[in-house]
Order: structure tokens, then C-alpha cells, then sequence
């Protein structure tokens, strides 16, 4: 069962207390690490972890005398713990903690986006088996082309929402990188161990070389994973809605007891939520646009990132984690019309199976411009509404010579386009749902 969306769990992984919370933590795990490294007293560390508290009120009340968040967050421990506290922040820089902590709730919420793509992957992947045999229109430009099944068109899905997880599993390794490297990353006053302790306790990698901060080509990275998800997720509510449309009601998301569809017109069943899922992926894709900007900073740091990123991370974690749950939501209860699915393919008067009655006739020794030519004088007569395609076909006498009554119908068969589709299947019965 699909549990119902819990903001909580992503909002608090951006809340001012687990931000604060995970900077006292990198900075006891680096007075640790200076202890291993005889800088620290044993006994000044076991008094800083005894100690060690913020009160958030106190620190947003020193912060407007003091205008930097660390140096108000570090008055108000050294408040806490007293004469010990000249230990914190030894060596370090404020991009020291910045940057691993956003490193830290960063991979917290991968971990979250992770296993809400692998709980959807594995919907998509068991509505896919479930409709292989649904046969239906397949359309380019809108326009019917040849059958396929549902079944197929959410296979399809499946695979990518599987590249997906793949991007994020790999945004979350990219991102997992922390600094403790002091001023412009030259460990000047820290030395290395410190980085190291730190990040391995933390479950981070030190960062190979930087700069005051960590380069932001990581966080591009991680925003273009997340985008990319999310343009995927456009895409299929797009297409749910293109089936909802009245003309086609092959499919819709689904309309609860007691839902409103209109204020003013009682039938209406509206796709609204494929169409916010649309609305909220723009949001995602333009937050990209900022975190690539982010990218070129002046020579060894600026803060032009900063105020970005204290927006787009974010939101761009909780708004994918939301719609995540939400396109969750509609496949497993995904309403499918076989019957109208079955109508619509008989739409076009058998338009469809041009391209078998081409083939056939290539069989036969035609040219392909031979035959191209005379299976489209015959399915523009069709085309506009002279006929059924098989009667003008059986009425043609250049097709007659070169193709019987049994070998033209036997071309309009819908069973021919699905034959081999069980590769599709095979493949995706191998598919891991699982990151």
C-alpha cells in the first residue's frame, strides 16, 4: 500500500535545528580527530561533548548582532560549554561546516528521493505485466500510427524511471564529499587527518582538492539528476492527460468519492494532478538553470551561490519527493478503458495496416517506391472517408494482381504488430526495482 505523503520526513531533513544539529556534530568529530592527533586535551573533548548545545532562538539572536550564522552558532556553544569551547573550530573556515553539512543533508535526501523512485519503478514495472496484452493505438505526431499494448508504452516507463534511479544513486555518490580543509583549502592551520577523521565518520569522502568550498559542479550534478526525474515524470502525466482528453478516454488518474471536478460543471473529471506534476517539474528544471550558474564563482570563493542554494536545494529535494508520491499515487490506481482502447484502433478504417499491405506487396517483387505508391492512392481514398482501407485495397486491380483476397486480409491482422514484443517483456522482467 502506498502510505500517504508525509512532508515531515524530506522538510526535516531542511530544518535550522538538523542543520545546526550536524554542524555541532562535524565539529566535535574534528576536535575528536585533534585529540587523536595530540592538539585537543581528552578531557577538554569529553567536557565539549558533556556540554555541547545551541538553543536556536539564542542563535538567531546573536546572529543579528553578528551577521554570520557560523560565528553566531559557534557564541552561542561557547556559551554552552565555557572555556573548552576554544578548542571548536580550530583551523577551520565557515565553508568548513557549510559544505559538509549541506553534504550531509544532501545524501539524506537522495536517500529519501531514492526510495521513492524504487517504490514507483516497482509499480510501474507490475502495471506493465499486467497490461503487456493491452492492445491499444500507438500515435506519432498525434496521429495513429501502428497498435501496441499498454503494457508496452508503461515498459517503456519502467526503463527510464530504472536510468533515473541510476542518476540519483549517482548524484547521491557525486555529492557525498565533504572539506575540512580551512581557508581557501590549503590546510594551512588543520592538518589533513582532521578531513579525513571526519568525513569517514560522517560516511563522506574529503573532497580530492578545494578551494574555501567545495566545487559546485557537484551540486549541478545532483540538480540535473533531480530535473531530469522530474521531466520524466512531466512526460508520462503528460501522456495520461492526452489519454484523459474526452475524445480519447483511454485512461485517467483517478477521481475519488466525493472529488470536485469543476464549481460550475458537475460532470467534469479533470487530470489535476498529472497537470500540477507538470506545472511543479518547470519549477525543477528552472532551479537547474540557477545551480549551473552556481558553478563559476570568483577565484577562490564568493557567496553568490549561497543565497541560491538555501532556495533551490531545498525546495528542489521536497517539490521532487512530492511529485514522486503523487505519480506513485495515480499508477497504482490508474483507470484503463480496454474497450475504447479496442475502438480507437478501428478509428482510422484499417489506415493502419498500410504498412504490412506495403510489405507484402514488396514480397512480390515490387519496388518499395513501386509499392508505397500504390498502397497510398488507396489509403487516401480511405483517408478521406470513401471506404474501408481492405475494401479499396480488394477493389484495386494493380493490388489484385499481385496479392489474393487471403493474403491482403491476412495483413490485417493486429496480432502481426505484437508478436515480438515479448523481448520488451523479457528485458523487464529482469529489471531491478531496487536501488
Amino acid at each position: 500500500m502506498i502510505r500517504r505523503y508525509s512532508l515531515p520526513e524530506m522538510e526535516n531533513v531542511w530544518t535550522e535545528q538538523s542543520k545546526l544539529e550536524n554542524w555541532m556534530m562535524i565539529e566535535i568529530l574534528a576536535c575528536e580527530a585533534m585529540v587523536e592527533l595530540a592538539l585537543v586535551p581528552a578531557e577538554a573533548l569529553a567536557e565539549i561533548k558533556r556540554k555541547a548545545s545551541f538553543d536556536l532562538d539564542r542563535v538567531r539572536e546573536i546572529e543579528r548582532r553578528t551577521r554570520h550564522d557560523v560565528v553566531a552558532f559557534l557564541e552561542n556553544l561557547a556559551e554552552n560549554i565555557g572555556p573548552d569551547s576554544r578548542y571548536l573550530h580550530m583551523g577551520m573556515t565557515s565553508s568548513d561546516i557549510l559544505d559538509t553539512g549541506l553534504a550531509m543533508q544532501l545524501r539524506k535526501a537522495s536517500e529519501i528521493l531514492i526510495d521513492r523512485i524504487s517504490t514507483l519503478l516497482g509499480v510501474l514495472k507490475r502495471k506493465a505485466l499486467e497490461y503487456r496484452d493491452t492492445p491499444m493505438m500507438g500515435r506519432s505526431h498525434g496521429v495513429h500510427a501502428e497498435p501496441i499494448t499498454l503494457g508496452l508504452k508503461l515498459a517503456v516507463w519502467s526503463f527510464e524511471m530504472r536510468r533515473n534511479l541510476d542518476r540519483l544513486l549517482r548524484a547521491r555518490d557525486a555529492i557525498s564529499y565533504g572539506k575540512i580543509s580551512g581557508a581557501v583549502g590549503t590546510y594551512a592551520n588543520l592538518d589533513p587527518f582532521v578531513e579525513k577523521y571526519v568525513c569517514e565518520k560522517l560516511g563522506l569522502n574529503p573532497e580530492e582538492a578545494s578551494t574555501q568550498i567545495i566545487q559546485r559542479d557537484r551540486h549541478a550534478e545532483f540538480m540535473s539528476a533531480l530535473a531530469i526525474t522530474a521531466v520524466s515524470l512531466e512526460k508520462c502525466a503528460t501522456e495520461i492527460r492526452g489519454l484523459q482528453r474526452t475524445e480519447v478516454m483511454e485512461a485517467e488518474e483517478p477521481f475519488k468519492q466525493g472529488q470536485t471536478g469543476s464549481s460550475a460543471m458537475p460532470h467534469k473529471r479533470n487530470p489535476i494532478i498529472c497537470e500540477r506534476i507538470c506545472g511543479l517539474s518547470r519549477v525543477l528544471q528552472g532551479n537547474m538553470l540557477t545551480a549551473l550558474q552556481n558553478v563559476v564563482l570568483w577565484h577562490e570563493r564568493d557567496i553568490s551561490h549561497s543565497s541560491a542554494e538555501r532556495v533551490i536545494l531545498p525546495d528542489s529535494t521536497i517539490l521532487l519527493d512530492y511529485i514522486l508520491f503523487k505519480f506513485t499515487e495515480i499508477m497504482e490506481g490508474l483507470v484503463v478503458y480496454p474497450e475504447k482502447m479496442l475502438q480507437d484502433i478501428q478509428l482510422s478504417r484499417g489506415l493502419i495496416f498500410s504498412e504490412k499491405v506495403l510489405l507484402a506487396l514488396v514480397g512480390k517483387g515490387l519496388t518499395r517506391q513501386e509499392a508505397y505508391k500504390l498502397v497510398q492512392r488507396n489509403a487516401m481514398k480511405a483517408a478521406a472517408g470513401r471506404g474501408q482501407f481492405l475494401e479499396e485495397l480488394l477493389g484495386d486491380p494493380d493490388i489484385k494482381d499481385r496479392l489474393t483476397a487471403d493474403e491482403i486480409g491476412n495483413c490485417f491482422d493486429i496480432g502481426v504488430f505484437l508478436a515480438r514484443i515479448d523481448t520488451v517483456f523479457e528485458r523487464l522482467e529482469n529489471l531491478r526495482t531496487e536501488p
